[in-house]
């Protein structure tokens, strides 16, 4: 691969933010308990799932007891719509700080998100509040899901690339617990309700500097005949989840030779990697992918801080795991990996420049 800066689309920095309300686990469990135990016959079946997600807190855009209410497909949408866009300013204007930039310097906005609809776009939105220019390109992007962070910095990519010295920003939010149903009396919804929570993390690309690191490539996987396996439904109440297939074998049967194919395609050597910077969707889903991955098993240690942390925020998890490693310092060569539906693999190779 070549490491011309001047070719190469560099990341410049990244930023993140959460909203204020912070879920604990156990709260969740003690919620989950009340609003669905005497009428749903499997939840003692289901109940340990909130002490084996691997999550200690999370955040909200809502506090707890807003989700106890009745709430209809509008209402849901409202609370995305405004936690969205105040998740947006802070974590684009702290990318943006980050890399010693002004909002008036942006080129092209790249938004992912996947947990509401938006019409204007987010960024059109907030285009005021940030200082946007009126000529600012954007790219909204929807029905990404988990990898729409991997994805969406390989957009970002590309976008810097057609045109060296632009600016991009990236910003990934998803306000998951908009989807948290309390209708669906299913094992979907209970691991759905075990494991999401909201946030939004944002980048910064340009070509032609050293920034954090380069991205070399990227690329992806979609399987066949896999579209049950992830995703949304749609009803009048709002977005349901869909896992219909157990998403940890699948993983761990399918994904390592996905990455080992995505590699290859775009010539960087799979011994060469010195970190996998993993998606974390869950526990079980993070000591998949150790194992097809053939990691040793406690080395995704930074996946499963933002785990417990943070819950699985969707696209942006990913990029929270990144920030952790980028204040360490980045190995010589990362590579990002996100599952998503389609379902899909999505990939990112970073490195430093020589």
């Amino acid at each position: 691969m070549s490491n011309d800066a001047s070719q190469s689309a560099a990341l410049l920095s990244i930023g993140q933010a959460v909203p204020a309300n912070r879920l604990e686990q156990s709260d969740a469990a003690a919620a989950a308990r009340h609003i669905f135990a005497h009428r749903y016959a499997a939840f003692e079946r289901m109940a340990p799932v909130f002490e084996t997600a691997g999550i200690r807190t999370r955040y909200t855009v809502k506090p707890l007891d807003w989700y106890f209410s009745d709430l209809d497909w509008p209402e849901r949408n409202a609370a995305y719509l405004a936690g969205a866009q105040d998740l947006f300013v802070a974590a684009a204007s702290r990318a943006l700080a980050n890399a010693a930039c002004e909002a008036s310097h942006v080129d092209t906005i790249v938004t992912i998100s996947s947990t509401g609809i938006a019409t204007p776009s987010l960024e059109a939105r907030v285009a005021g509040r940030m200082g946007f220019r009126a000529d600012v390109e954007r790219v909204p992007v929807f029905g990404l899901g988990c990898a729409g962070g991997v994805s969406g910095l390989a957009i970002a990519g590309r976008l810097a690339r057609a045109r060296p010295g632009s600016t991009v920003l990236l910003v990934a939010i998803e306000i998951c617990t908009a989807a948290f149903r309390m209708d669906q009396l299913t094992s979907a919804n209970m691991v759905a309700t075990a494991l999401f929570g909201d946030g939004a993390a944002a980048c910064v690309v340009r070509t032609g500097e050293t920034g954090l690191a380069h991205i070399e490539g990227a690329g992806e996987h979609l399987w066949p005949d896999s579209l049950d396996i992830m995703g949304w439904k749609v009803d009048p109440t709002g977005l349901g989840v869909i896992f219909d297939r157990a998403i940890p074998p699948f993983a761990e049967e399918h994904v390592g030779a996905a990455v080992e194919t995505i590699l290859a395609r775009i010539g960087v050597e799979r011994a060469s990697v010195d970190r996998f910077t993993c998606h974390p969707g869950g526990a079980k889903v993070i000591t998949a992918l150790e194992s097809t991955l053939r990691l040793d098993q406690g080395a995704l240690d930074h996946e499963r801080a933002v785990l417990e942390e943070y819950g699985n925020m969707s696209a942006p998890s990913v990029l929270f795991v990144l920030d952790r490693l980028a204040q360490q310092g980045l190995p010589r060569r990362t590579v990002l990996t996100a599952l998503g539906p389609g379902f899909t693999c999505s990939c990112l190779s970073l490195a430093q420049a020589a």
